[in-house]
């Protein structure tokens, strides 16, 4: 067992192993968990209750979760002088299921964003973000119930991988020069210039997860997202890569659209998913007025982080959409808004991001059982209208109750 500076290891668990290239998971596994800045120290504390009676009334004590206090953000340097310990990485890399609470982003030099170098140290290229309608909850669109979609963002490429330089430094200049003379590019003296690299390996290995978790869990399609029709050599790439993943891969478990009209007229043939792409602005339409067309998306990085969000738009914002980084073993569940510092430490605050992420990461872990219950349990306390600011606002009738509360209502109504 590794030795740690300022981490605990809970004396009751077990680290979950990777054998035979999967997860095998104990039945008291260690749980890496940073709680947050911010609104952070609410939202994790309500949702580690919302767990533990989950796994406790599903599994009758059989299992539990040994969760371990790691740092990252404002806590990590009051205690270690800076933002994302080394140890920290190191707990979550040795024990690969971790749940995160949202992050400060130091301002000035350091990081760009702790989220985005955790993802970029610990490899998670899959952004993972269910979007569904939980009954009751207000929404700016009529029929909110059709949508249901899993979004997997590619998480280490696109312009996210942060290759640029600011107009007018040494680099910059030289970056234009050598591009103009060149490459005979048009590129003006007075600008920043950032690179957008888009590869086969980091398309195919996150179409892939996609393909996979759309088999797994029995979903009908996977569409590519993808703005190729301009910029042909990557986005236009990630489609023609996503494609040859799915036929060389996949091939007797799939249906191109091409195929499925001329081949099948139009019918998908039983037991096989559908691979579909669209053109990025047009998926921006398509999520309101077809959105009960789209199931599983496989989007580049940029495309992804604003389609996700508009997703969450429509089915009561990000209070209510959940999230994870996952890699080839290593899973990231977290709160998928920001830290709110304004609202810190006064239990007003919706849980429900971070709640559901810990729904996805006990379906991760297998655990389908208490990840139903809670899902049942988060409806039935929205069907009773008593929720926090942000739904009640949208809700008529409805009766604000603060964050620890809800999550009170929430473990009473598991069944």
């Amino acid at each position: 067992m590794a030795k740690y500076k300022h981490i605990v290891v809970p004396p009751g668990g077990k680290p979950i192993t990777v054998k035979n290239k999967k997860l095998s998971i104990p039945d008291n596994p260690i749980i890496p968990v940073i709680e947050g800045d911010g609104i952070g120290r609410d939202i994790m504390k309500a949702t580690r209750r919302v767990v533990d009676a989950a796994v406790e009334k599903s599994y009758q004590g059989k299992k539990r979760i040994a969760w371990m206090d790691v740092y990252a953000g404002e806590r990590a340097n009051d205690l270690y002088g800076e933002w994302l310990p080394k140890e920290t990485v190191a707990a979550i890399k040795s024990h690969y299921v971790a749940l995160k609470g949202p992050l400060t982003t130091p301002i000035g030099g350091g990081f760009r964003s702790l989220n985005v170098t955790m993802r970029q140290v610990m490899n998670l290229y899959a952004c993972v973000r269910p979007v569904r309608w939980f009954r009751g909850v207000g929404s700016p669109v009529v029929h909110p119930e059709k949508l249901n979609v899993i979004i997997f963002r590619e998480n280490t490429e696109d312009v996210y991988a942060g290759i640029e330089w600011r107009k007018g430094t040494k680099e910059v200049k030289k970056v234009i020069t050598w591009l103009n003379k060149t490459m005979k590019t048009k590129i003006r003296a007075d600008s920043g210039v950032g690179i957008k690299p888009i590869s086969v390996t980091g398309t195919k290995r996150l179409v892939r997860k996609a393909i996979n978790y759309a088999l797994d869990r029995k979903r009908s399609s996977v569409t590519l997202v993808h703005k190729g029709n301009i910029m042909k050599y990557t986005e236009g790439a990630f489609r023609d890569w996503g494609y040859e993943v799915a036929k060389k891969e996949f091939r007797s478990k799939i249906v191109t659209e091409d195929e499925l009209w001329s081949k099948h007229n139009g019918q998908m043939p039983a037991g096989k998913i559908l691979i579909k792409d669209r053109i990025a602005d047009s998926m921006f339409q398509q999520v309101l007025t077809r959105s009960d067309e789209y199931d599983v998306l496989a989007t580049p990085n940029l495309n992804g982080d604003y389609l996700s969000d508009a997703c969450a738009a429509q089915v009561g914002g990000l209070g209510m959409a959940p999230g994870a980084n996952i890699g080839d073993y290593i899973g990231l569940f977290e709160a998928t808004h920001g830290t709110a510092p304004k609202y810190a430490d006064k239990d007003v605050i919706n849980p429900g991001s971070l709640i559901l992420s810990a729904v996805m990461m006990l379906e991760y872990l297998g655990w389908d059982e208490a990840a139903a219950m809670i899902e049942g349990a988060v409806q039935k306390t929205i069907d009773n209208k008593t929720v926090t600011y942000d739904l009640e606002r949208q809700m008529e009738g409805a009766t604000k109750i603060g964050t620890s509360q809800y999550a009170t209502n929430i473990i009473a109504n598991m069944a």
